[in-house]
């Protein structure tokens, strides 16, 4: 039986990726002002079956299952309808979800510097690439679930209050 480690996707420390970009400029001024172009890694989203519709932004909170995978093909974390907020996670996991609509199924590379780095992480090692299978099933914004989350709150409260029963609540079941 395969063990499967679950390991949650974390976001890099804030202001960090403004830190590298400042060290890139320093660099080109420290070098004469030489100017070359630096090429950040980019994360491969490959189409498998294609969604429809808008994709998610930073801003959302995408409804996905996915499974993650090492090089060797060892599953490192796998869900079904998890819902993961695209600015709590890793920059390439949420850079991948950015490209991606709902319905749609993508197959995933997140380079080591868009993912976890020099770090180990769980059974991650350092230095190493993710590959994700990805099924978007929705999304909605940060502002659209707290508005449900503040209507469901207020529901409870009548409820709770007597302002309500349910359907068929103080109804005696049939007898035989």
């Amino acid at each position: 039986m395969t063990e499967i480690h679950r390991v949650p996707l974390q976001p890099i420390a804030k202001g960090s990726l403004t830190k590298l970009w400042v060290g890139v400029a320093a660099l080109v001024l420290a070098a004469g002002g030489i100017a070359y172009a630096v090429v950040p890694p980019n994360v491969t989203v490959q189409t498998i079956t294609a969604g429809t519709g808008p994709s998610p932004t930073k801003d959302d909170v995408a409804l996905i299952n996915y499974k993650g995978t090492l090089p060797d093909g060892k599953v490192f974390d796998q869900n079904r309808q998890t819902p993961l907020a695209l600015n709590e996670v890793v920059p390439g996991f949420a850079r991948a979800l950015e490209r991606m609509q709902v319905g749609g199924k993508y197959h995933v590379v997140i380079p080591p510097s868009l993912g976890y780095g020099d770090k180990q992480v769980g059974p991650i090692p350092p230095n190493t690439p993710l590959t994700f299978d990805i099924d978007l099933l929705d999304f909605r914004s940060h502002a659209e679930i707290d508005a449900q989350r503040r209507l469901l709150q207020q529901m409870q409260m009548q409820q709770g209050q007597g302002g309500g029963e349910a359907p068929g609540a103080g109804v005696a079941p049939p007898q035989p």
